[in-house]
């Protein structure tokens, strides 16, 4: 189980491990972290 829990915590850009990772996916539907939300926020290409 401890695995899984991992898995659902990787972010999908950085390949990092973070737990806002579940959060941004339950509130945006998107599998990645603050740090990568930021970014694609302030530079959208």
């Amino acid at each position: 189980m401890n695995k899984e829990k991992k898995f659902d915590e990787v972010c999908e850009e950085c390949e990092k491990i973070e737990e806002s990772v579940s959060q941004n996916l339950i509130m945006h539907g998107y599998k990645i972290c603050n740090s990568c939300k930021l970014s694609k926020l302030i530079f959208p290409i």
